[in-house]
């Protein structure tokens, strides 16, 4: 804010008399909250937005596609807000298709995320982006083994939606990990800084580390809120596929989307898997 000249008299006084040999004043952080909600209102496709636990402040993401118009605007919406401005490698984006390969009617290929039940009813659980995209869904690229109808969908504001089980495949509790089997010991939340995997039918199984929570990604399809950021790459094929500990066999999250690459390196964004159950009435056993 610019001062009028009889603040900038006032705050001149008031230099003059502090003591010698007084040590300064630390300029205290800016609020997270304060700053959050001031970015709240970023709509900019390629941007993503959350509280940064490296560094305590919060950050906004700005990938390769955002242009200079939109760029300069951007970089003076976190000063006012006090953000700090980040670099996102490549695009931002949905990445279509994980786990093992689930394939939709309209030519879609996905990951499922994992198998869940309401009552006696099994479901297949995954990204909402991939579910939008058709109503039937099958279990090869022939699309000759089905694997059921879609039942669900939320996308944008979340990322996830259920495929019913009703082609009569098996849809063992198990995360896939090219090769081999884990078992799903059960859904669990994820903290800064954890250890874990994903599973994807485009790059198979890639590790890192949890990066930060509850993040606001804009796509160009729309924005996304309440996401888990890792440091782990992914492409397209892989959304949907889990997010998991793979040291116990624990859910986190399913992959909703990411930047970059897995050859350059890139992060990627995952809805939690608590939250998509819970909205449903879901359990895994």
């Amino acid at each position: 804010m610019r001062r009028t000249p009889i603040g900038t008299l006032v705050t001149a006084v008031l230099l003059l008399l502090v003591p010698a040999g007084a040590p300064a004043r630390a300029a205290s952080p800016p609020d997270p909250a304060t700053v959050s909600a001031a970015l709240a209102g970023v709509r900019t496709a390629g941007t993503t937005w959350g509280l940064d636990p490296a560094t305590g402040r919060v950050t906004l993401g700005v990938d390769d596609t955002v242009g200079a118009a939109d760029l300069a605007v951007l970089r003076a919406t976190a000063e006012r807000a006090g953000a700090l401005l980040r670099r996102e490698p490549g695009r931002l984006r949905p990445l279509i298709a994980a786990g093992q390969a689930i394939h939709g009617s309209g030519g879609a290929r996905c990951s499922l995320g994992l198998n869940a039940r309401r009552g006696t009813t099994w479901y297949a659980v995954t990204a909402g982006h991939c579910t939008a995209t058709a109503t039937t869904w099958y279990a090869d690229s022939a699309r000759t083994s089905p694997l059921g109808p879609r039942v669900a969908t939320s996308f944008p504001g979340d990322d996830y939606g259920l495929i019913q089980h009703t082609g009569g495949l098996p849809h063992p509790g198990a995360i896939h990990t090219y090769p081999g089997q884990l078992p799903v010991a059960g859904t669990g939340t994820a903290l800064v800084g954890q250890a874990v995997c994903r599973s994807g039918a485009t790059t198979g199984v890639r590790c890192g580390t949890v990066t930060a929570l509850n993040q606001t990604v804009n796509y160009a399809q729309g924005s996304v809120s309440g996401l888990i950021r890792t440091n782990i790459c992914a492409e397209s094929g892989d959304s949907g596929g889990p997010l998991y500990v793979a040291a116990t066999g624990v859910v986190l999250g399913i992959l909703s989307g990411g930047s970059g690459n897995c050859t350059s390196g890139g992060s990627t964004y995952y809805q939690p898997i608590n939250e998509i159950l819970a909205a449903y009435g879901l359990t895994v056993r």
